[in-house]
């Protein structure tokens, strides 16, 4: 029997309440506890099994979940779309040729979203500048480690390059994530973040720390000899670089971005004409199925289209283990795969052009609601835009990586793409009745105006 409308309210109006009264009457349970949580997993993210990871973002839902049915967030307009796409999952799960694998899959999506929401309270209560300094300096470990294979040497584990090319036996850096492509994915995000944070923090320790982090990430994006990273560095480049000309754009000379783009064209060109193993990795992309890496993209990505083609609504249902099932029954030849290598592919082929509408959807919310934070914290010249201008050039870095690679689906990036995305949602104008004033507890943050 249908339960009436009014006694739901009820129930959950007296849950809420005894949640609350709970809380309230806990030493525990709150906020802390969930920055705690979340710094923690940032922290490992770098150094647990995929297992240990999911576990752990268990716990951060879970303890999101009930602080959120105790005090409900604030409505943000990227709630809806977030809401839809999973709504779409979910029915993609439900029609499925391999529901119990999809079901998988659909439980990481779910925990990747609580991580989001976790995320997103966090940063509203202050931990926003906690967590980017626990994610810099997880980051200087893992490219300490990086720099280390660099000079002395690392064992291969998987074989990463044409073995016919002449950069056959070339040492690529994977540091402790064990996959080099992997390894330039993770790093990516920390580059722009730790650029921001040197102007942002104050501390010389703090600055000494994002310098050293934004040194040796790129050093060690750069040595792991990705190429979709290489653009992705690229594109993370040329947007941080406009982005922070947009914003001092009142104080710089007429003739900076010209000169911009001639010393940036001039440092490309330089860069790869100058060092071997460079030239010979970016010139590869261009010699279509005569690169080995090229061709077997190739021939992945026609028997994607196939997959598409045979479900182009809803598609096969989220996770890697929904395509580890279907994929062999459109593979070529030797040319077996465990995702598409391409982030826009892989969405299509899991939930459908419906998906894939709807997440972009969600990415122009992002991008919009963001803009329009970043405009208001100019023009009241509030310098935590900076951590906006961070965040879409990391953004920007991720999606040109994206193109041609699928570690975007892993937890050690995917994460952190949520941890940029609750940045631009989080970080807001203050009210003019508020200026001056800073209701941030977080004992890194220090608010300034230029």
């Amino acid at each position: 029997m249908r339960m009436p409308l009014p006694n739901l309210f009820f129930w959950q109006s007296w849950l809420a309440v005894r949640l609350a009264n709970w809380r309230r009457g806990s030493y525990l349970v709150g906020d802390r506890l969930l920055g705690v949580l979340l710094v923690t997993l940032i922290v490992l993210l770098p150094f647990l099994e995929n297992a240990q990871t999911g576990v752990l973002s268990l716990a951060v839902t879970l303890l999101w979940l009930m602080l959120w049915l105790s005090e409900p967030l604030p409505e943000h307009p990227i709630f809806l779309p977030l809401g839809v796409y999973w709504a779409v999952a979910i029915v993609a799960t439900l029609v499925s040729p391999v529901r119990s694998a999809a079901l998988d899959g659909l439980i990481k999506l779910t925990l990747y979203f609580g991580v989001f929401m976790a995320l997103f309270r966090a940063m509203r209560a202050g931990w926003r500048d906690i967590l980017l300094g626990a994610h810099l300096s997880a980051v200087l470990l893992v490219c300490g480690y990086g720099i280390h294979q660099w000079l002395l040497g690392a064992q291969e584990l998987a074989t990463w390059t044409d073995p016919t090319s002449e950069l056959a036996g070339i040492t690529r850096v994977y540091s402790f994530l064990g996959n080099p492509n992997l390894l330039a994915g993770y790093l990516l995000p920390a580059i722009p973040l730790s650029v921001v944070a040197i102007p942002q923090w104050r501390s010389l320790g703090v600055k000494a720390l994002s310098s050293l982090v934004t040194i040796t990430a790129v050093i060690c994006v750069l040595q792991t000899y990705s190429r979709g990273a290489l653009l992705g560095l690229l594109g993370m480049a040329i947007a941080l670089v406009l982005l922070l000309i947009f914003w001092w754009g009142r104080k710089l000379p007429q003739w900076a971005l010209p000169t911009f783009w001639i010393s940036t064209t001039l440092a490309l060109l330089g860069g790869i004409l100058v060092i071997p193993t460079v030239r010979s990795r970016v010139f590869s992309i261009f010699l279509g199925s005569g690169d080995s890496s090229n061709a077997f993209r190739l021939n992945v990505w026609r028997a994607v289209l196939q997959m598409i083609q045979a479900r182009p609504i809803l598609g096969i249902g989220p996770g890697n283990r929904a395509f580890n099932q279907v994929y062999p029954l459109y593979q070529r030849a030797d040319y077996s795969a465990l995702g598409t290598y391409s982030v826009p592919l892989e969405i299509t082929v899991e939930t459908g052009v419906v998906g894939l509408a709807v997440y972009l959807w969600l990415l122009v919310t992002l991008i919009k609601t963001g803009w329009h934070n970043l405009l208001a914290l100019r023009q009241q010249r509030d310098s935590q835009g900076l951590w906006i201008i961070a965040s879409f050039s990391a953004i920007a870095g991720m999606m040109t990586h994206g193109l041609f690679d699928t570690v975007w689906f892993r937890p050690q990036v995917q994460i952190l793409w949520w941890l940029c995305l609750a940045i631009i949602c989080t970080t807001n104008a203050p009210e003019p009745s508020t200026i001056g004033t800073s209701t941030d507890t977080s004992p890194i943050t220090e608010t300034r105006h230029d």
